[in-house]
């Protein structure tokens, strides 16, 4: 991904600052800046608000979607502990968590935090100021040596001083320098995850999830047909009027809304079940059995409906797995989920137990 240029400063030095990565505190660190700079519009910028913001900002995938970040990377396991001692809910709103990190006196939760004051701020000069120590990195910082992006304040307290010459390009193009940073963030996080689906989509914790009114409409058609869908988890009988959509593999592992994972199932089950995974033992077969007459419901209906390009994922059309057997079907199904289930149990994720 290429950056934009201008004359007065050296933009391929900073498209380098990337290089020879190991961990991810590179790429939060500088997403930080950018976003303190972004809505502050201040040169000046503490390490505690810089370090408090990374906290934040990588709160929701160690927590939510449980993402490694690899053995060398100490930030999800101080992440893990810092919530271990203050029992944060992990799905704060991002703002709110870095509000209260900032403002917390907790010695144990500062010492997690300063953790990354370190090494950090001094190597991430390294395209400008190859490094040698901490202190001539501080030296060489103050006299901006190269153009480098800031210089590095001691007192009265630790902080970074940006470049005045960097200022107007870090305001003109900040949305382009996020996208390099989030770009350069999901290769590296998906060499750490290359099994885990969507990677790109579990960076951030979504302002708003998409709604599901394509998919319950779907569903709608089978009801029509057949006016009662049993639970697959308590052998209630649903009506159109009284069911819950649910992600059979959680959301927070597979990210997506795609209807060959969701299905009707009584309101008392999302709450329950969560975020956590599914005994295959005891209701795959359920579920599969639930979808394939789902499924050919809709396609005699409506043929055509868009939803039922979803279940291409099995390298199948839709009229092929409408008229495939069900122990075919259910093979398919089991191919698909063994394995995601397998590697969401591996990332931490929790079993359901029923």
């Amino acid at each position: 991904m290429n950056l934009p240029d201008q004359k007065s400063i050296s933009t391929a030095r900073l498209a380098q600052v990337f290089n020879n990565t190991t961990a991810t505190y590179k790429f939060y660190w500088f997403i930080a800046i950018l976003e303190i700079f972004n809505k502050k519009q201040e040169r000046v910028i503490t390490f505690n608000e810089i370090l408090t913001t990374m906290i934040a900002n990588a709160w929701y995938p160690v927590h939510y979607f449980r993402l490694s970040f690899g053995l060398q990377d100490k930030l999800s396991d101080n992440i893990k502990d810092i919530q271990t001692i203050t029992n944060i809910p992990i799905d704060i709103n991002r703002d709110s968590l870095q509000l209260l990190l900032m403002n917390s006196t907790d010695k144990r939760v500062w010492n997690l935090i300063n953790n990354f004051s370190l090494n950090v701020p001094y190597r991430f000069l390294s395209p400008w100021i190859p490094y040698t120590s901490d202190r001539e990195c501080i030296a060489l910082s103050r006299v901006l040596h190269n153009e480098c992006l800031y210089s590095i304040k001691t007192f009265p307290e630790k902080a970074i001083l940006l470049n005045d010459t960097w200022c107007d390009y870090l305001l003109t193009n900040s949305r382009i320098l996020l996208d390099f940073c989030f770009w350069n963030l999901t290769m590296f996080l998906q060499m750490k995850n290359p099994n885990v689906p969507g990677l790109a989509n579990k960076l951030v914790k979504p302002i708003l999830r998409n709604g599901l009114a394509s998919q319950r409409a779907y569903w709608e058609i089978v009801f029509e047909n057949q006016h009662e869908i049993d639970c697959i988890y308590t052998g209630k009988k649903l009506t159109r009027d009284n069911y819950d959509l649910e992600h059979f593999i959680p959301w927070s592992f597979v990210a997506h809304d795609l209807q060959w994972n969701l299905l009707p199932s009584d309101k008392s089950i999302n709450c329950s079940k969560s975020n956590k995974l599914p005994p295959l033992d005891l209701y795959l077969s359920r579920f599969v059995e639930t979808q394939k007459k789902g499924m050919e419901i809709v396609y005699r209906a409506q043929p055509n409906n868009q939803r039922l390009e979803d279940f291409t994922i099995f390298g199948y059309s839709a009229s092929d797995l409408v008229t495939m057997s069900l122990p075919a079907f259910n093979e398919l199904y089991r191919k698909t989920i063994s394995p995601m289930v397998q590697i969401a149990e591996n990332m931490g994720f929790e079993k359901w137990i029923t």
